[in-house]
């Protein structure tokens, strides 16, 4: 077997793998998901916060994980209640003032830890620690609502399988149609093997996902195509950007959590990108 197959077979089991982990933390129970999230959300965090280090930087890295799971977690409490109807009221608002006062502790102590490292970069170790709390951790924590708002207040593990669905239906239909006929660089400086015809190729099969997903959810089939759209088209920049952040300090994959397929924000870069704009789209779309 020659090092192209061996790879091929190598990433081809890895993403068997991360699939039936991805869908079986999903329906097992929204504990299992929430284990699932809280992993990615340390291993994304480890992966941008040693960029950031291979950059010159010194993000404050345990103040990053512990906020970043703090918000994980007061996220899931938050959609636990709003599950369930009727313990909304009073919950609801204790929990909001709290994760509100929390944020807002949070950036004083940051500058305090900062007078105490001697750093030359002290702005850009608070910035580059506030990202990764911005870019990883929020978009997963917003990402326990949106089976609700799917499943009009419900907790519906399919719909959420589907948004993933979607996602990877971007993923593979460009691959597959920028390999067969691509040939104009969608984002040449910073994803030479990106290309128009496969970015189109994407749209259509996610499009097709939303579609087969609003057949089989029973719902409105405008509003799931028009989530795929966004979802992909969003999914696409948030592979561009992960790229870029990997180019500025030169490095090919993130992480090398997953054989044949890089780190955590390797895997879930699109998604991480994609949740807020399928978030904010869905809580002006869903009655």
């Amino acid at each position: 077997m020659n090092d192209k197959m061996k790879n091929l077979w190598v990433r081809s089991v890895s993403g068997a793998v991360l699939v039936v982990v991805v869908l079986g933390a999903i329906l097992w129970s929204k504990w299992s998901f929430a284990a699932l999230l809280m992993a990615i959300l340390l291993g994304g965090e480890w992966e941008f916060y040693r960029m950031a280090q291979k950059a010159g930087y010194a993000p404050q890295k345990v103040l990053g994980f512990v906020a970043g799971a703090i918000i994980l977690i007061v996220a899931f409490i938050l959609m636990w209640l709003l599950d369930d109807s009727t313990t909304v009221s009073s919950q609801y608002l204790i929990i909001a003032v709290g994760l509100a006062l929390y944020i807002m502790m949070l950036i004083p102590v940051m500058f305090i830890c900062e007078l105490y490292r001697k750093s030359p970069t002290p702005i850009a170790n608070i910035g580059s620690t506030l990202m990764g709390i911005v870019y990883v951790a929020m978009p997963l924590a917003l990402l326990f609502f949106i089976p609700l708002l799917l499943g009009r207040g419900v907790w519906n593990p399919w719909a959420l399988i589907f948004y993933i669905f979607i996602i990877w239906a971007n993923d593979v239909c460009a691959y597959l149609v920028g390999m067969s006929i691509g040939k104009h660089r969608l984002f040449q400086r910073i994803s030479p093997k990106k290309s128009w015809e496969g970015f189109i190729g994407g749209l259509v099969g996610a499009m097709a996902m939303g579609y087969v997903a609003s057949t089989f959810m029973e719902g409105t089939h405008a509003i799931w195509i028009g989530m795929a759209l966004i979802a992909a088209i969003t999914g696409v920049f948030g592979d561009l950007v992960e790229s870029l952040l990997k180019r500025s300090v030169d490095v090919k994959d993130s992480g090398n959590i997953l054989p044949g397929h890089g780190g955590w924000l390797d895997r879930f870069d699109a998604l991480l990108l994609s949740i807020p704009f399928v978030f904010i789209y869905l809580v002006f779309c869903i009655d």
